[in-house]
């Protein structure tokens, strides 16, 4: 009976003690987890910033060679208006 008491006692100190191991371990992974999701969602942020600039970036250059065109066209009126103007003053 009293061996059976000491077992009952061993095992008990053991498995309290491989419990609280195992309920330590789970708190520190659940930080572990906490904290990742935290820095996906910080990721996911940043991620999200980038495509807006980048897209922001995109319609200015959209514009700017709109832009370059019109004034490319324009200086090819005005390059063709030159040539008319000394094509009717060599005639004279």
């Amino acid at each position: 009976m009293i061996k059976l008491l000491k077992v009952s006692a061993v095992v008990l100190g053991t498995s309290l003690a491989i419990g609280c191991a195992s309920t330590g371990d789970l708190e520190k992974l659940t930080a572990d987890v906490a904290s990742l999701k935290a820095q996906t969602a910080a990721i996911s942020a940043k991620a999200d910033s980038a495509a807006s600039d980048a897209s922001a970036a995109a319609t200015n250059a959209a514009a700017a060679t709109a832009a370059a065109n019109r004034a490319a066209d324009s200086a090819a009126e005005t390059n063709h208006k030159l040539d008319r103007m000394l094509n009717k003053a060599m005639m004279k």
